[in-house]
């Protein structure tokens, strides 16, 4: 505290310090210190699918791949993260649209990347030589400095959820990108040879060795929800029902070292109760519809829809529908895990459930875009 009577001084002082580049930490501290609650650091938000649907059937129309963009792809901004350009503070969520005939040249970056297949079918990402078929609820994973491109042999388009690390790669200042030396990579390598080494689940190779990121490229939809199906017989999460961690076979870890994956299904007629995280979840509805109350706003969402549970936001899941539904998400859990800054708690009151105090559309409805809009 400075004492009475020293103002003009400290006045002096602090031009003094400015001058230097410096300053003086009693000024001020970040209003987290003072804190002792944990608190969402942003609100949540909720893209419908019905918008970006029709936004991705205009940029087929008005973009072509190649002179306008080497990557036809509509990245889903937070209103209030928009200076980051991305869905939440530390992973992105893009959906891409490659047409009929069309290549996506091949490139590699620093940043890791997800493929979550939304539709279309018999498309192919070749990643570091091998092709890589997708179809709707596949996870493809090109992680970072790995060469891949993607090309559509089929007769309709394909779209799939993106997400990268680029937020954190950009605050490290790690971002960069290396195009191929030819329009797409060759093909060295046979389909399904990653997954004929790696795809057991619960057997690895002798002498193969642990990699950071998986060296599994291709999670196809068949078996994950097979598993998910099994598991719906046996056990339910509290907080979300049933649920999987995608892994690294080699590890059984996270599937890359920035971005985890995971998939639920929500069963009909399910409530979980209600917890709180220090990771991020973007999550895309791929099957059915539900809502999730974060913070006391119900948030409804339906198939196609995406949206975002920040950090530390109380969150629990409710499916009154009369089917089954299946949620995809990616998150932060692995760079909080590596640096020891992971948190979790359970919701105590009401049972483990919140009061609704308002529904998405009622409290967020017209909040306008943060600074740099």
């Amino acid at each position: 505290m400075v004492k009475s009577g020293k103002s003009d001084q400290m006045d002096v002082f602090y031009r003094d310090l400015a001058r230097k580049n410096m300053d003086a930490l009693w000024r001020g501290r970040p209003p987290s210190q003072g804190n002792r609650d944990w608190a969402a650091p942003y609100p949540p938000c909720h893209w419908q699918w019905t918008d970006i649907r029709g936004f991705m059937d205009q940029a087929g129309k008005l973009v072509t791949t190649g002179p306008d963009a080497e990557r036809r792809v509509v990245q889903l901004i937070h209103p209030e993260l928009v200076a980051v350009r991305s869905a939440s503070h530390t992973l992105t969520a893009n959906v891409q649209m490659v047409l009929p005939g069309e290549i996506a040249p091949s490139h590699r970056h620093v940043t890791g990347a997800i493929r979550f297949i939304i539709e279309g079918e018999a498309a192919i990402t070749i990643v570091e030589g091998e092709p890589v078929e997708m179809r709707p609820g596949d996870l493809v994973l090109t992680p970072g400095w790995h060469w891949h491109g993607h090309i559509n042999e089929s007769g309709g388009p394909m779209l799939w959820m993106d997400t990268l690390d680029r937020p954190i790669t950009a605050a490290l200042r790690q971002v960069r990108q290396e195009p191929y030396e030819s329009e797409l990579q060759a093909v060295t390598r046979p389909k399904g040879y990653s997954a004929a080494l790696y795809g057991a689940g619960h057997l690895r190779p002798v002498g193969v060795k642990t990699t950071a990121a998986s060296p599994l490229f291709s999670y196809p939809w068949a078996k994950t929800e097979a598993a998910l199906h099994q598991l719906s017989k046996v056990e339910g999460d509290p907080f979300d029902d049933v649920v999987f961690d995608y892994i690294n076979p080699t590890t059984g870890g996270q599937v890359l070292p920035t971005i985890g994956c995971r998939i639920q299904m929500l069963r009909r007629g399910v409530h979980t109760k209600a917890h709180r995280h220090a990771h991020v979840s973007v999550c895309h509805a791929f099957r059915g519809s539900g809502a999730t109350v974060v913070d006391g706003v119900e948030m409804a969402w339906k198939q196609g829809d995406f949206f975002v549970i920040p950090p530390y936001a109380w969150h629990e899941h409710v499916n009154e529908s009369s089917e089954d539904a299946v949620v995809f998400s990616t998150t932060d859990l692995p760079v909080l895990e590596a640096l020891h800054l992971m948190r979790e708690e359970a919701f105590q009151d009401n049972g483990g459930h919140q009061q609704v105090t308002g529904s998405y559309a009622e409290v967020y409805a017209g909040v306008p875009a943060g600074p740099g809009a």
